[in-house]
């Protein structure tokens, strides 16, 4: 809980051709060499990462790409890759050597950011390798560019700066549960613990909405399901109860009708995503078909065993609910299929290993090729019979 996850930062993606100085630049605004410099084009391959604090503005994840006109052997891979990343950039970095202006590169990539939405800025390199004629040009030219030299480290501080400024335009505090339950309120946690339990420790989403109640001045109470009854002895009044997703129909029982009830992944449909997208995606249930092609989507790797959610019990239960036969195709991380016809429904997982910007993307896409898309929460909460209750505590 002292760090924050990579996927509660915002992601700023350094792009540029090759050798323009991208890993240069970071290397300069972290003070580290995090990625390796060379005069071989080609050097940065896969992207790279590096989480800071961008003091005053706070945690971020600095992504280095390849360069966008590599025509190595494994170019256009790289590329490939690089504009992959689009769809997780928060922010993003244009980065041009100022000896050598693509335009072409450049509006292309521009185009990119302008088509996921992506704020961006200008970041011109080597000035002191320019003369003042050739400076006084690129400037009337790119009037809102940033100038600096990252091998001098001219201006680099100048640059954080107006990245922190920019970052900071129109920046509102997310909260999970903090606008649902007023300061002084009580919530109660079910945290069932079983063989999918990591060891030792709790799941990110339940350590993220327990730090989310104690930065609001929420009053949590965690107990396993087999506690529940007892705990809603012990804490009178309760203005919210939130479940894990897997226990909905036994909570469900358990807690009177007039405590606003949800699950830790219907929070995240919300906190990560568009809820209201994912609950008119599950009730395209309905409408499935024999054979009918699903694909699961994991942000995380993990162990899989006789109980796992996304790859063994979600599939068996939507089947026994549709009463159909179903094909089910899995995807983990970052590999989410770039052709989504192929399928009649996509089931996500809470995406707490992404940042918003995937989620969003990946929900903005669905939407666009008539995908329906939902999460394993709501579709739990569905196939249970309490999706409404669910989503009492939003509508008040």
């Amino acid at each position: 809980m002292q760090t924050t996850p990579n996927a509660n930062r915002k992601h700023i993606a350094i792009y540029g051709n090759t050798n323009s100085g991208k890993s240069s630049l970071l290397n300069a605004m972290v003070g580290q060499e995090v990625s390796l410099v060379s005069h071989v084009k080609g050097t940065t391959t896969d992207p790279v990462t590096k989480p800071m604090e961008l003091i005053p503005f706070g945690a971020v994840v600095f992504i280095d790409t390849a360069g966008l006109n590599d025509t190595s052997e494994l170019g256009e891979i790289r590329v490939k890759r690089s504009r992959k990343v689009l769809q997780r950039t928060d922010f993003a970095i244009y980065v041009m050597d100022g000896n050598e202006e693509d335009v072409i590169s450049y509006e292309k990539t521009l185009h990119d950011f302008r088509k996921y939405n992506i704020p961006h800025m200008t970041v011109i390199n080597k000035m002191d390798t320019l003369s003042a004629e050739e400076l006084q040009a690129l400037k009337a030219k790119h009037k809102n560019a940033i100038f600096v030299s990252s091998l001098k480290e001219q201006n680099i501080l100048q640059l954080k700066d107006e990245l922190i400024r920019r970052l900071s335009i129109g920046e509102v505090e997310e909260t999970i549960i903090g606008d649902l339950v007023p300061a002084n309120g009580k919530v109660i946690l079910v945290v069932p613990v079983d063989s999918e339990a990591p060891k030792g420790r709790v799941i990110l989403p339940q350590v993220q909405v327990l730090r989310d109640c104690l930065d609001h001045g929420i009053k949590s109470y965690v107990v396993r399901d087999s506690e529940l009854a007892s705990a809603l002895e012990d804490m009178g009044k309760v203005d919210l109860v939130v479940t894990d997703s897997q226990a909905f129909h036994a909570v469900n029982q358990m807690v009177p009708s007039d405590i606003p009830l949800t699950g830790f992944s219907i929070l995240y449909a919300r906190y990560k995503g568009d809820l209201q997208a994912l609950v008119d995606g599950v009730r395209q249930v309905e409408n499935l078909q024999e054979n009918a092609h699903i694909l699961i989507a994991e942000s995380c790797s993990h162990n899989h065993s006789h109980e796992d959610i996304g790859r063994v019990k979600i599939p068996k239960l939507l089947q026994a609910y549709t009463g159909k036969q179903l094909q089910f195709t899995f995807q983990m991380g970052h590999d989410f299929p770039e052709e989504l016809s192929a399928y009649d429904m996509i089931i996500h997982c809470g995406s707490c290993m992404l940042n918003k910007k995937v989620m969003q993307t990946r929900i903005d896409t669905s939407l666009e090729e008539g995908v329906p898309i939902t999460n394993y929460g709501v579709i739990l909460a569905y196939m249970n019979r309490m999706l409404d209750r669910s989503l009492e505590i939003f509508q008040k």
